[in-house]
């Protein structure tokens, strides 16, 4: 089985900085994606940002794209670098794992972490 551990939020000031990291236990991540998204009160999960893998191809959701850093390194860990952070932030960060070769939709997901931005 794949897990998936969030580590890295916290309460910031906005224009603050966080970087969440998401340490993967499995044989291999080969051939898979790594993604984050997140979940503010009251609506649904949303997309952040998106690396392949073996390519490091990345993709980020608009409202995040030149704040948002998403990379990985050899270790099986993938990170989340936000700066520039807003109140409108504020989520429940998740990661998860889509294995590109069998499926279409992320399958593993991470249980969480708390990013709260506020003054």
């Amino acid at each position: 089985q794949v897990q998936l551990v969030e580590s890295g939020g916290g309460l910031v000031q906005p224009g603050d900085s966080l970087r969440l990291a998401c340490t993967a236990s499995a044989r291999t991540l080969r051939d898979t994606t790594l993604g984050w998204f997140r979940q503010a009160p009251g609506k649904e999960r949303t997309f952040v940002a998106s690396i392949k893998w073996e390519s490091f191809e990345t993709s980020y959701e608009e409202t995040v794209r030149g704040r948002f850093t998403i990379s990985r390194d050899n270790a099986n860990t993938v990170y989340l670098q936000m700066n520039s952070l807003k109140p409108e932030d504020t989520a429940v960060y998740y990661c998860a794992v889509r294995r590109d070769a069998y499926s279409y939709t992320y399958d593993h997901w991470g249980q969480g972490t708390q990013v709260t931005v506020s003054s």
